[in-house]
């Protein structure tokens, strides 16, 4: 087997592991909850924090003269 076809043969298999994961925890009520509670806290946390990045970022960089 050539390392092209086993990394093909694992992404198959991870991506199997990814789809059986998702659905159990979609069929399950507690880790579904828990799930989205992880995901908003996610995006109300990573979200802000890069958007403010980002903009501080900007702000340094208009400060620089162009050269």
């Amino acid at each position: 087997m050539t390392q092209a076809n086993a990394e093909k043969v694992a992404n198959v298999f991870i991506g199997a592991a990814v789809v059986g994961a998702a659905y159990y925890v979609i069929r399950t009520p507690q880790l579904r909850r828990v799930a989205w509670r992880l995901t908003v806290a996610a995006l109300t946390g990573t979200i802000p924090a890069w958007l403010t990045q980002e903009i501080r970022n900007g702000w340094e960089a208009s400060a620089r003269p162009n050269i």
